[in-house]
């Protein structure tokens, strides 16, 4: 089984600009792309998992959320680099809409999405990594028995500042470039 590394994408890959609503709005972090060719060169699984509340309040569908993952995997395909999958959770527990009205076991800081992937394509989650700028990505991590490391892109400086004793990511780091550098150097003291 092969490790992994779990990326968020508002915030983390991409630019957080509240909820993606059209593509003209996606911009993607300047270091990402060579941040995950990093990491997919280092053997490591690289994985998109996103919870998508805005499917569940109506702002927009699933198709959307589907079309901006094909969008974001042609533009990292441009460089060079290709995710293994991409993962998303369009529910809420207080959804307006219905049919997306559920407390899953999908959504962050549950560990669903990461279970699922690693059913799927055969991932070791015990020796993977979650990156994202949230506690509930690092929260996420530890649900799955990976290691949780916040970067302080996107909402990650505020979630930063309420770090406490119950939420520990194993490596706080400016962005997805540093968070990679720190990943591969686990990587190679664990070797």
């Amino acid at each position: 089984m092969k490790p992994a590394v779990f990326l968020d994408r508002d915030g983390t890959l991409i630019e957080e600009v509240g909820y993606l609503d059209r593509l003209d709005r996606l911009e993607i972090f300047p270091w990402s792309v060579d941040a995950v060719r990093l990491l997919a060169r280092a053997g490591f699984a690289t994985v998109v998992v996103t919870n998508q509340a805005g499917v569940a309040r109506g702002f927009f569908t699933e198709d959307f959320v589907r079309e901006t993952h094909r969008h974001l995997a042609e533009r990292f395909a441009a460089g060079g680099v290709r995710f293994d999958g991409f993962y998303y959770c369009p529910h809420h527990p207080e959804a307006p809409l219905r049919e997306y009205r559920e407390d899953c076991a999908c959504r962050k800081p549950k560990p669903g999405m990461l279970s699922q992937a690693a059913a799927d394509l055969g991932l070791d989650l015990a020796r993977s990594y979650v990156v994202g700028d949230r506690l509930l990505d690092v929260d996420m991590a530890t649900a799955a028995g990976a290691r949780g490391v916040l970067v302080l892109t996107g909402y990650g400086v505020v979630d930063a500042a309420r770090l406490d004793t119950a939420t520990r990511p194993a490596f706080v780091a400016a962005n997805l470039m540093e968070a990679t550098a720190w990943i591969l150097g686990e990587q190679a003291r664990c070797a």
